[in-house]
């Protein structure tokens, strides 16, 4: 839940007062927090379904709250705000689909979670690019091949749930609609 509240504070600091130390923290202490949530609910064998319903959702509020604060700072290109949440929202039309099969949403996959990963670095890498200097200049380096190789796994992974959901519709009976409760 605090990572999901750590969303608006990242996109109020990078649009608002443009305090870019302040928002790539907000962004470090979410994927650090990140990590640690899933490390310890396997560690401790307490994972639960709302936790993994909130973990994805709040890594995508966060790739959609970075891209449109960057696109708007103009640090990325339109191109680029608009092609991730466009997968996301084809693959969330699928989910019709996986309803009439019983299931709400398919397991995140290694790939999903690579392309995550590196979208999580690019980003604040290419935040801390828009300067000058060195550091800025190996920042923007760095973020901008983080940036491309997500972008081409994040497509890819989407590619292959679509591909899951192809295949479950195939080889899994159609579940009964509910009717209406009394």
């Amino acid at each position: 839940m605090a990572r999901l509240a750590g969303v608006p504070l990242f996109l109020w600091l990078v649009l608002g007062p443009e305090e870019d130390a302040w928002a790539l923290v907000v962004l470090m202490v979410s994927g650090i927090t990140d990590f640690l949530d899933g490390w310890l609910a396997r560690k401790l064998d307490q994972q639960s379904a709302l936790g993994q319903i909130l973990d994805p959702v709040a890594d995508r509020l966060y790739i959609l709250a970075v891209v449109i604060g960057l696109a708007l700072r103009e640090i990325i290109p339109w191109w680029l705000a608009v092609s991730l949440p466009l997968r996301d929202l084809l693959l969330w039309g699928l989910v019709p689909l996986l309803r009439t099969r019983g299931y709400s949403a398919l397991p995140v996959h290694f790939l999903g979670k690579a392309a995550t990963f590196n979208l999580l670095y690019a980003f604040p890498l290419l935040l801390l690019g828009d300067g000058d200097g060195t550091v800025a200049t190996l920042a923007q380096l760095f973020g901008w091949a983080l940036a491309l190789w997500g972008i081409g796994l994040y497509w890819w992974a989407g590619v292959l749930y679509a591909w899951q959901v192809r295949k479950l519709l195939a080889t899994t009976e159609r579940r009964p609609a509910r009717s209406a409760g009394p």
